[in-house]
């Protein structure tokens, strides 16, 4: 079969758009949608490795941190996360928008602090009624206990899958503000199992792995960005939420599209978006990630919360406290189950074949509300 000619490929139907949703909500996905592709791309120029990154977790808890703040450093955190201007108290929570209950994805937030900087019973109890979040006392006088504490939360949240990556605090640790997320994709349309096979992955020019290439053939929806010179291809999922594939030509560098994407881009992409026929290969993955946000966040601009000026007043917190470290663990999962959908009919003659066979982005939203649920990069499938 044939590769995808991207500039040249007939497509049939109308592009897609995002449904409207009210005003105040909407202005909340858009916003959240900023901070999470900023985060995104910050955190993916510094590593070569495999991203994935919980947009929507990771958002949760730093609102739920914003509620604590006070002055100026509650400024600073609203500026990073495109909030300026509201009432932390009335900041509607982006997953509710989404319907969280519908959604196969697993996610929690927790603050973990020391006896000594202990947080309101007040803080606490808004914490967990807005964000489903909990305040934990870690006890760093024994800080291998503190860190199989903290691994122990991960697994409660998102399933014994997660594997322990947290191997170390800093003893200075005195509040650590953690979230989680994993997200098990189930394709709308099935791949069929038994077609998978191994096939070669090109990591770069130099590094080619093996790894299991799933397969269906049916009406896709694609897209092309020729400024980009990048392909996308959109993978509905049976929750509500769908995957965009951005694959860039094999000429074009990873980095370079991950430093164009952002809500206006990826808006564009989905409304560009025709329906054609096509015959899919996916590599099949399952890979986790760990990350210490606290340089990226500051590199985005919320510096003071992480200094021993920060105000946690609203927090309860001592006068002096600073959050010392944000923890983030995301996992994702993407192998052939679907909806019940078994194999495509066939079609007459042969269609165009997409390959994805070597380094693509993945962003997971949700399609009724164009809220971002993950944001990724898969640099190779056989690292999990």
């Amino acid at each position: 079969m044939s590769a995808v000619p991207w500039a040249t490929l007939l497509v049939l139907g109308l592009g897609l758009t995002i449904p409207p949703v009210n005003g105040a909500d909407r202005e909340m996905i858009d916003r959240n949608s900023d901070f999470s592709t900023r985060l995104f791309r910050t955190l993916a120029s510094r590593t070569d490795d495999n991203v994935v990154l919980a947009t929507t977790a990771v958002s949760r808890g730093m609102a739920a941190l914003l509620a604590g703040t006070v002055g100026t450093t509650r400024d600073q955190l609203q500026a990073v996360l495109r909030l300026a201007g509201l009432d932390p108290e009335n900041i509607t929570d982006p997953l509710s928008v989404m319907g969280a209950g519908a959604l196969n994805l697993k996610q929690g937030v927790a603050f973990f602090s020391t006896a000594d900087t202990q947080v309101s019973a007040k803080y606490a109890a808004d914490l967990q009624s807005k964000y489903e979040g909990d305040v934990k006392t870690l006890d760093m006088s024994a800080p291998q206990d503190a860190v199989d504490a903290v691994n122990a939360w991960v697994r409660q949240q998102i399933g014994d899958q997660a594997r322990d990556q947290l191997t170390a605090l800093d003893p200075q640790t005195r509040l650590l503000l953690a979230t989680a997320a994993f997200y098990r994709g189930r394709f709308r349309l099935a791949f069929n199992a038994s077609v998978t096979q191994d096939e070669r992955f090109y990591v770069d020019k130099y590094h080619v792995v093996t790894a299991p290439m799933m397969y269906r053939a049916d009406k896709y929806f694609l897209a092309y960005d020729r400024a980009l010179k990048t392909g996308v291809l959109k993978l509905p999922m049976t929750d509500g939420a769908a995957m965009l594939v951005v694959l860039p030509d094999d000429n074009v560098d990873i980095g370079s599209v991950e430093e164009e994407v952002n809500t206006e881009k990826i808006r564009a992409w989905i409304g560009q978006l025709k329906k054609t026929k096509l015959e899919v290969q996916l590599p099949r993955f399952t890979f986790e990630a760990s990350y210490s946000l606290g340089d990226v966040l500051k590199t985005l601009g919320a510096v003071q919360v992480f200094q021993d000026d920060a105000d946690l007043g609203n927090m309860g917190a001592a006068q002096g406290s600073k959050v010392w470290q944000v923890l983030h663990k995301a996992a994702v999962s993407m192998d052939e189950s679907g909806g019940g959908d078994g194999p495509a009919g066939g079609f007459s003659g042969p269609q165009p074949r997409l390959t994805v066979n070597r380094p693509f982005l993945f962003v997971v939203y949700h399609e009724s509300s164009g809220g971002l649920l993950l944001m990724g990069r898969l640099r190779d499938p056989t690292k999990t």
